[in-house]
């Protein structure tokens, strides 16, 4: 609210940045209870479609939200993967089977970020929220408190209607790679940017492809992947090398057409939207500096390849959020925010690193690269699809939607990877609608009820029992504390101990 005497404007915290990260963060905060401002530079949400895949973790989210029907009913369904090289496609790879038992959501859904932005400014404003659009950040102040956990901020935003200021305890930087909150830091962005030149094209009529599915193909030096977007729109992506440029080094929509429909056989009427840029794989040297945090773009750019960069953001994001609402309405102390970095800055080096090198294996013009492409992947490909999915199936799945994602909940973690503590919680197929009330829990699954009844209130928590997992994968003799997240903070033995588990009240305590 704001103060008429200084003229200054007040909140918890201050998003900067209202793209799919900054709009989920205020999203989630608004819901946790915390007093949140969001503003962007822009306008309004973004119209073109840029991101398009919404994977299964991220769905899971939607859900908890109680958002994702909407999705659900705008979305255009991805089925299936079809690998092919040239103008053939050899197989398909059906999500449903691979992701069976994992997740409720087993197929990628086209979500475009335009109609993501819109479902969560929406969102916002049903609770009673809205963005100040127009407001630029022009410079950001960190205010040392008498503790070190005590600093705040002060932002100076450029508006419509001139210099406001805003007064924070808290500044999260959800706006792009171009981050005017990073570069007030002075955090480090570094990384590479790749020498091929990208294109996406949002096409219509398109043939030679297999519909409702994602199109891969190969040939010995260009790659395409094709995303169906829906009434008859598929988005077509892809690297072309510096011979595909014309004089001046540019890219006409043109020539891409004449590349897809040469290479591939893929012919389109008209495009809705198209652009071309340079890849960059980067990675900010921290994600958090005192009162202020950096999420999405703002934290690590990468490929498109593996449809992986906006659902990251979303998960930092409420990772982010669910933390601050524990700091902040909880009361848990600030160093609960250090989890942050510690569990989302790992995962985001991963992913540059991973689809840094995938990108460089499919655009390598080595001997080697360029014989596998055009002479081995048409002979071999049939072949390794038959196998792939039935030996490595759930593992792929669990990596391209997200669902298995690790964080070390403890230092006692160190060197085992437990296979419920630390990940987001096993999917039961009954147990995910009491995680919307983003509260801590305890979880017992054929455990005896009053023995989680009694653990939970030890602990003052909310409980829940379901019967025995059906999967085999969550310990009937164990209980378990959920975070507000969604991901298992610590499991012990399903007796009641005065006080609770000390497993649960150490994560308890921050």
């Amino acid at each position: 609210m704001a103060d008429a005497a200084s003229e200054e404007l007040r909140a918890d915290v201050l998003v900067v940045g209202a793209g799919p990260s900054g709009l989920m963060l205020a999203v989630c905060l608004a819901k946790l209870g915390v007093d949140v401002m969001i503003v962007d530079g822009k306008d309004g949400p973004t119209r073109e479609s840029r991101a398009l895949g919404v994977q299964a973790r991220s769905m899971e989210l939607y859900e908890q939200l109680g958002l994702v029907d909407r999705v659900l009913a705008e979305r255009a369904p991805a089925t299936g993967i079809v690998p092919g090289a040239g103008h053939r496609a050899f197989g398909r790879v059906e999500f449903r089977g691979i992701g069976k038992g994992i997740s409720p959501y087993t197929e990628i859904t086209v979500f475009e970020q335009s109609r993501n932005e819109r479902l969560l400014v929406d969102a916002l404003a049903e609770s009673g929220r809205e963005v100040r659009w127009r407001h630029r950040l022009e410079r950001l102040e960190i205010v040392p408190g008498a503790r070190a956990d005590a600093a705040s901020v002060i932002a100076t935003l450029d508006g419509p209607d001139g210099a406001t200021t805003v007064r924070a305890r808290y500044c999260v930087g959800a706006d792009g790679s171009h981050s005017a909150v990073r570069e007030s830091l002075g955090i480090p962005f570094e990384g590479v940017t790749n020498a091929y030149t990208f294109y996406i094209v949002d096409a219509a009529d398109v043939t030679g492809l297999v519909d409702e599915s994602i199109n891969m193909r190969f040939t010995e030096h260009h790659f395409l992947l094709a995303f169906p977007m829906g009434s008859g729109r598929v988005r077509l992506l892809g690297v072309v090398r510096d011979v595909d440029l014309d004089d001046a080094g540019r890219l006409p929509e043109q020539n891409v057409r004449s590349l897809v429909r040469h290479e591939f056989g893929v012919e389109y009427s008209e495009a809705s939207w198209f652009t071309t840029y340079r890849v960059s794989h980067r990675l900010a040297a921290r994600f958090r500096d005192g009162p202020c945090f950096i999420v999405g773009d703002a934290a690590h750019i990468h490929s498109p390849v593996g449809a992986q960069g906006m659902n990251t953001g979303l998960q930092e994001a409420h990772n982010l959020a669910c933390a601050l609402a524990d700091v902040i309405v909880g009361g848990m102390p600030d160093r609960r925010l250090d989890r942050y970095e510690v569990e989302r800055r790992p995962v985001g080096r991963t992913l540059v690193a991973t689809t840094d090198r995938l990108f460089g294996q499919v655009t390598s013009e080595s001997r080697f690269a360029r014989f596998v492409r055009g002479r081995a992947l048409p002979r071999l490909g049939p072949v390794v699809l038959l196998l792939l999915p039935r030996v490595l199936g759930g593992r792929i799945f669990g990596y391209v939607s997200q669902t298995r994602i690790h964080y070390r909940m403890s230092p006692r973690d160190a060197g085992r990877r437990d296979p419920v503590v630390g990940r987001r919680l096993q999917w039961t197929g009954s147990n995910y609608d009491v995680l919307r009330s983003m509260a801590w829990q305890v979880h017992g699954y054929g455990v005896y009820e009053p023995e989680v009844q009694a653990i939970a209130d030890s602990l003052g928590l909310e409980a829940h029992a379901f019967p025995p997992d059906p999967f085999g994968r969550l310990d009937p003799s164990l209980v378990y504390l959920v975070r507000p997240d969604g991901f298992v903070a610590a499991a012990a033995s399903a007796i009641a101990v005065p006080g609770g588990p000390p497993a649960f009240r150490e994560q308890l305590a921050g």
